[in-house]
């Protein structure tokens, strides 16, 4: 990359895209670790989205290059049908075309130019993001009868069979079917969603903590882990199962059992509370269930850090913000915030450098988006 100018697809392979797609990134609402459950969550799409820009090849050869700073500026390059694992980033664009393959599409190689907007590790959803962004290219590349849902599903596979996180359905649903000014209402256990507007009276506040979180790694599989070990000892099949007077058993389980289960069953109950508060236009509410989320994260869950925590301890002494939480899988990543209407810019800045000043960290406000982005 010359002057940090990424080189256009015709400089890189000499002709133009057949294939121009995009995806975004999502913020979840609320409804944390729940999905993978099958419980509730509630996204909604960012602005940040991932561009592909695609074309055909008459062989297997996959040419994929990608403009973000860490992909080093060189093309990759792999056969269809010899994908495997290591390459990183190179992994989910091989983990799209192998369960491409497995699920009985046929492909021929292609080249490919990767731009994101959407930060990685941010917990807003970067992986997802391409996946879904890709699939979209090589559907209508190859005019595959998929619909967005199932695209959705086929991302999933791309994160849990191939490059080993084992995610939920909720990111990749969000990046296929979300918008931007209504929360997706998504139950994950039998795929139904509705779209909730976000009420008048309220500016989203998105602030990346500048601590990145990796989904593949292990923290978050032992809490998955955690969670199926529990549905075992209860005698479930998924905790999405179990209701709050299941509590006191589950809280007689070996420790930390109990209070991953409490987490997760307070979780999706307040999924469905922030749905009616939406629809009643209740922002106090929303914000007591925001905190209510966040602390749950933080002691039940123990998926939350130092600085997520002082983001929202900062946001709870700001008299122009409702509530705010961890949104993501945890370990880093970002805070949601709900900001009194026409406050959102404001709010975001001053806590942004509060928090810089008192953890060293450098944040990056995402949502509302500067002026001139």
């Amino acid at each position: 990359m010359k002057g940090g100018v990424s080189p256009s697809f015709q400089e890189l392979f000499g002709h133009r895209p057949e294939v121009v797609t995009h995806a975004p990134g999502r913020v979840n609402l609320i409804g944390e670790h729940t999905d993978y459950n099958g419980g509730f969550v509630l996204p909604m799409a960012i602005p940040q989205q991932t561009h592909v820009e695609l074309r055909r090849r008459g062989d297997r050869r996959v040419r994929a290059f990608s403009t973000n700073k860490s992909a080093a500026g060189e093309i990759l390059e792999y056969e269809i049908g010899q994908e495997s694992t290591g390459k990183g980033w190179l992994d989910y664009v091989q983990g799209v075309t192998h369960v491409l393959q497995l699920a009985g599409f046929p492909l021929s190689g292609f080249e490919l130019r990767i731009t994101s907007e959407v930060p990685l590790g941010s917990g807003l959803s970067s992986s997802a993001s391409l996946d879904v962004s890709l699939l979209r290219a090589l559907r209508e590349a190859f005019a595959l009868p998929l619909d967005d849902v199932q695209l959705a599903l086929l991302g999933q596979r791309v994160e849990v069979e191939f490059v080993g996180a084992p995610v939920g359905v909720m990111d990749p649903m969000a990046a296929s079917i979300a918008g931007l000014n209504a929360a997706l209402f998504l139950d994950t256990h039998t795929m139904r969603f509705e779209r909730v507007p976000l009420p008048p009276g309220v500016d989203p506040v998105i602030i990346n903590s500048g601590v990145a979180h990796n989904h593949s790694a292990g923290d978050y599989r032992v809490r998955r882990a955690e969670c199926e070990r529990a549905a075992a000892q209860l005698g479930v099949s998924l905790l999405r199962d179990l209701t709050e007077a299941d509590l006191p058993r589950a809280m007689a389980l070996p420790e930390p059992l109990g209070r991953r289960v409490r987490h997760i069953v307070t979780e999706n109950a307040r999924v469905l509370a922030t749905v009616s508060a939406l629809r009643k236009g209740d922002l106090p509410g929303l914000g007591q269930l925001f905190y209510a989320s966040h602390d749950s994260q933080r002691l039940d869950y123990e998926v939350s850090v130092p600085e997520i925590d002082l983001l929202v301890d900062l946001a709870r002494e700001d008299a122009d913000v409702h509530g705010a939480r961890l949104t993501g899988g945890g370990f880093g990543g970002s805070v949601v915030m709900l900001a009194r209407e026409g406050t959102g810019a404001a709010v975001a800045r001053r806590i942004a450098e509060r928090y810089a000043a008192r953890s060293g960290q450098r944040p990056t406000i995402l949502l509302p988006q500067p002026s001139g982005t």
